[in-house]
C-alpha cells in the first residue's frame, strides 16, 4: 500500500485541512483514515453508527473504504444524510440507490437505515429522527455543495440551531444546478425541487467528521469555507467550530499551486 502524502496541510479554526495532488489521491487517504478511525472506534464498543454522504465527489473515498480491511461490518450501523423527495422508486438518482451500489452492497453493514419519503415526507422525517436518536453518532462522512451546503441544508433553509433531526427542505437554484453538473441529471427540470435532510446539529454532534472535497467546481465554496465568516450564508463555514473535522481536499479545489 502506497503511503500517500499530503502536499499541504493548514489548520482553519478547529478544522484540519488536507491537500493533496488530485482527487485520487484525497480519496485513498480519507478512505485509509476514515478506515483506522472506524477500527479504533470497534476496538472500544460494540456498535459504530455512521452517517454517508451520496454524490459524486465521494466516489474515491467509497471506494477506497469499501475496499479496506479489518473492518467488522456487521457491527456497522449506517445512515445517508439526504433523500429527494418525488424520485420513482429505484431510480438511479436516489441516494439510497447510489449508497447501495457505491458502498453498502459491498460491504454489508448490519444494519443500513434508508431514507424513503415516498410514503409521506413528513412522517419519515420523523421517523428518521428517532433512529439517528437512539445512540449517537459517531462519524459522518460529508462533502460540501458548491453553495456551501452540508447535506441538503442550502443557505435559504440552513440552521446551526435547527430543532428538528430531519426536516423537508425545498432545494435552491444553485443546488439543482449542481446536480445537472454533477451529470446526476440532465436537465434542471429533472431535479426535484424537495429533499429530506439530515440538519446541521445532527452532522456535527459525531465524534469525528470526515469531509471530503475535490474538484474545481468547489473551489469558490472551499475557499468561502476556509476563509469567509461563521454563518449560514455558507453553511460550510460551521465546520470550522467542530472538534474533530477533517477536511480533505485537492489543487484544483483548494485553488492553490505548491512548488
Amino acid at each position: 500500500m502506497l503511503n500517500i502524502k499530503p502536499i499541504h496541510t493548514e489548520l482553519s479554526g478547529a478544522m484540519l485541512v488536507r491537500v493533496y495532488e488530485n482527487r485520487s489521491q484525497l480519496g485513498a487517504a480519507a478512505g485509509r483514515e476514515a478506515a483506522a478511525a472506524i477500527r479504533a472506534l470497534l476496538a472500544s464498543k460494540a456498535q459504530v453508527r455512521i452517517v454517508f454522504a451520496a454524490a459524486p465527489s465521494q466516489n474515491e473515498f467509497l471506494a477506497e473504504l469499501a475496499a479496506a480491511p479489518d473492518l467488522d461490518w456487521s457491527r456497522i450501523t449506517a445512515f445517508h444524510m439526504d433523500e429527494y423527495v418525488g424520485l420513482p422508486a429505484g431510480s438511479p438518482q436516489s441516494f439510497g440507490t447510489f449508497l447501495r451500489e457505491a458502498l453498502f452492497g459491498k460491504v454489508s453493514p448490519g444494519t443500513v437505515h434508508y431514507l424513503n419519503p415516498a410514503a409521506g415526507a413528513e412522517a419519515e422525517a420523523e421517523r428518521y429522527g428517532r433512529l439517528l436518536a437512539e445512540a449517537p453518532i459517531d462519524i459522518v462522512c460529508l462533502g460540501i455543495g458548491e453553495n456551501g451546503h452540508l447535506a441538503f441544508n442550502d443557505p435559504p433553509v440552513a440552521d446551526f440551531n435547527d430543532p428538528l433531526p430531519v426536516k423537508l427542505v425545498v432545494l435552491d437554484e444553485v443546488c439543482r444546478n449542481q446536480q445537472v453538473n454533477d451529470g446526476c441529471f440532465a436537465s434542471l427540470a429533472e431535479v426535484p425541487q424537495q429533499a429530506l435532510t439530515l440538519t446541521i446539529p445532527v452532522l456535527l454532534s459525531a465524534q469525528w467528521l470526515f469531509c471530503m472535497v475535490p474538484g474545481a467546481s468547489k473551489r469558490g465554496a472551499v475557499t468561502r469555507t476556509l476563509h469567509e465568516s461563521i454563518s449560514t450564508a455558507c453553511p460550510s463555514t460551521i465546520l470550522r467550530e467542530h472538534g474533530d473535522c477533517r477536511m480533505f481536499v485537492d489543487t484544483d479545489s483548494f485553488g492553490a499551486v505548491f512548488s
